[in-house]
């Protein structure tokens, strides 16, 4: 066999290689980036701190631990079906239907709540999402307040607004009344991002949410 010949097949061999490795990775999907993928009919937990230190949460076999204040955790799956659910040192039952997803959120002086949050699945554009968990209806505004973004966001529920991928300063408004002017956010295509609301009367507190940025 000469040196020409070794060559070639040596070439081959390396080329199917890549080939099998290439159609691994695709063949893996997300699964192969990020993990295992969820079963089919798993529910999809995450933990919102609105508190001041440091949150532990356990939900069936996902636990969500060192929580930082006023920040989340990344969702992670379970079985759906009921549960118990350990956040901070209070208990809280839960039922989590699924393919749903849901937020545990610790507010300081009260009791944790389950808060369900409807799946987006447009990835053109993103959501900005208002949970108003305060005790009045209240609207997202741009900083001038002279355009609503999410309107009249009732006590104990949810508004969305589906917008163009920017970059935007916003402030919270309880009718024509100024509460807070909020962080900058930055809104990505695909992307959910909340504006958690927790507290009552002068002392709401407004706090962006989003999934953290995966570090490799």
């Amino acid at each position: 066999m000469n040196r020409l010949t070794i060559r070639i097949l040596k070439s081959s061999a390396l080329a199917l290689a890549l080939g099998t490795a290439s159609f691994g990775a695709f063949a893996g999907g997300e699964g192969a980036l990020y993990g295992p993928q969820a079963p089919k009919g798993s529910a999809f937990v995450r933990a919102y701190n609105a508190g001041s230190s440091e949150l532990n949460v356990a939900v069936g076999n996902a636990t969500l631990n060192d929580v930082s204040p006023l920040g989340s955790s990344d969702f992670k799956f379970l079985p759906a079906g009921s549960y118990t659910a350990k956040v901070g040192s209070q208990n809280l039952p839960v039922k989590l239907d699924p393919d749903a997803y849901y937020t545990l959120v610790s507010q300081p002086g009260g009791q944790p709540r389950l808060v369900p949050e409807p799946p987006f699945k447009n990835k053109q554009k993103a959501l900005v999402r208002v949970q108003n968990l305060s005790g009045q209806a209240l609207t997202l505004k741009t900083a001038d307040g002279k355009t609503d973004v999410v309107a009249n966001v009732a006590p104990q529920s949810h508004g969305d607004r589906e917008i163009n991928p920017v970059k935007v300063n916003l402030a919270l408004y309880d009718g024509a009344k100024k509460v807070s002017d909020l962080k900058p956010v930055t809104l990505e295509r695909g992307e959910v991002v909340c504006l958690y609301v927790t507290g009552e009367g002068g002392k709401l507190n407004p706090v962006w949410v989003k999934r953290p940025v995966k570090v490799d």
